[in-house]
């Protein structure tokens, strides 16, 4: 990760500067997923419905929002990491939907690296340096995936620690930025939770709540269709 900033940095890069490149992704094949056989009519609307969830991880998140308060670099690095902790997130909420949604996960982390894969190729990294670069990105993407887990089955000081490691990479001297993320982690899972799953495997549309709460009377349980006695 260390060289592949470095090249952005030499090249004055910024996230400002980038052309949107979810709606490119190359779309998951069949081998690559189910080994050769087909996808059925279901799994193929719920990698529709990951790459929606995916998309909505990149461009529905406020990143200057995040370099702001969270006083980060407006580089590939800190979108990678504001990206991972949503995925992440994502993950969490999609895992107890059982099959369906351990199989949405994976299409999920798929369009994922292919996101990061062409914003490579967009900045103009070396192929070789950005093929051995994506390797030591999947190893930081699986050990923060692991130490996120543990911090979010633990209590705030357990979660703070875990983005101290991974968000800050260690270097968080304000407790005031970990404290904004912990309550960021917290209540954006607990609105996650209160999504119906099945909606959620059908569609992939996620919302996140403000970094930074105007009225934090606001998180309520997002309100479920209502119908008329006509069905409509």
């Amino acid at each position: 990760i260390k060289l592949l900033v470095k090249i952005i940095l030499e090249n004055q890069t910024s996230i400002s500067q980038w052309v949107p490149v979810c709606s490119r992704l190359i779309p998951v094949s069949s081998t690559q997923v189910q080994g050769g056989r087909a996808l059925s009519g279901t799994s193929q609307k719920i990698k529709i419905a990951a790459l929606r969830m995916y998309t909505s991880c990149v461009e529905k998140t406020d990143f200057e929002e995040f370099f702001l308060r969270c006083q980060m670099p407006d580089t590939f690095n800190s979108w990678f990491l504001i990206t991972l902790l949503h995925v992440w997130m994502c993950l969490v909420r999609m895992k107890q939907e059982g099959r369906s949604g351990k199989y949405m996960c994976r299409i999920i982390v798929h369009f994922m690296w292919e996101d990061v894969q062409q914003r490579g190729r967009v900045m103009g990294v070396n192929p070789y340096i950005l093929k051995k670069n994506m390797i030591l990105m999947t190893n930081h993407f699986y050990a923060a995936i692991l130490g996120y887990d543990e911090g979010i089955l633990s209590d705030d000081h357990g979660l703070a620690a875990a983005l101290w490691r991974t968000f800050f990479n260690g270097k968080c001297e304000d407790p005031r930025h970990l404290e904004l993320l912990v309550e960021y982690v917290r209540k954006q899972m607990q609105y996650l939770d209160s999504m119906n799953g099945e909606d959620l495997l059908l569609t992939g549309e996620v919302s996140w709540r403000p970094l930074v709460e105007k009225n934090p009377q606001s998180i309520l349980k997002p309100h479920s269709p209502t119908y008329n006695d006509e069905g409509l």
